[in-house]
């Protein structure tokens, strides 16, 4: 059974006209969960990857089981003062405003290959925001990994814009 049938659909969430896809579903079901994380390793088993970084908070889910699958590192990119040392920034543009990610100055090494994940790229603003922090700190990022692409929103284009490349385990489009 694919992953995406374990993808539930909330309509009209956060607001109206918002087709909200909720991988608590996916992530709560052993068999998915482990399908979504084997796929990801799978895909990556012949890449070096020093570090794996997971975009706060879903990404912290997916990144973390598959950096120990990959043997590599794992690293948060959180929202502004949650993490502990001293950390880098970078604002990013909110529907109606504007937050910002951090990550600690030292824990990407320069040259250090990273996978970037987090479970959806929409817009992605996030995605760009957390990719420039990398790339801030010495990182050389390998590829942009989501479990759910949204097409139409634009997110992916704008990363293989900015010379990432980008990979998705499912897309939802025109929904």
């Amino acid at each position: 059974m694919p992953i995406v049938s374990r993808i539930r659909t909330i309509p009209d969430y956060p607001k109206k006209g918002i087709m909200f896809r909720d991988i608590t579903t996916l992530i709560k079901d052993p068999v998915g969960f482990r399908i979504m994380i084997d796929q990801l390793a799978t895909r990556y088993s012949d890449i070096k990857i020093d570090k794996v970084v997971g975009i706060e908070s879903r990404g912290f889910i997916i990144g973390a089981p598959l950096a120990h699958l990959l043997g590599a590192g794992f690293v948060p990119i959180r929202k502004k003062g949650k993490l502990p040392a001293e950390t880098v920034g970078r604002d990013y543009a909110l529907e109606y405003g504007v937050d910002r990610l951090e990550i600690h100055i030292d824990a990407i090494a320069p040259g250090d290959t990273v996978l970037l994940v987090d479970d959806l790229i929409a817009t992605g603003g996030t995605a760009e925001a957390a990719a420039g922090l990398v790339n801030e700190v010495g990182g050389k990022i390998v590829e942009c990994a989501f479990v759910i692409d949204l097409p139409e929103l634009g997110g992916s284009k704008r990363l293989l814009k900015l010379g990432h490349k980008v990979f998705s385990l499912c897309r939802f489009e025109g929904e």
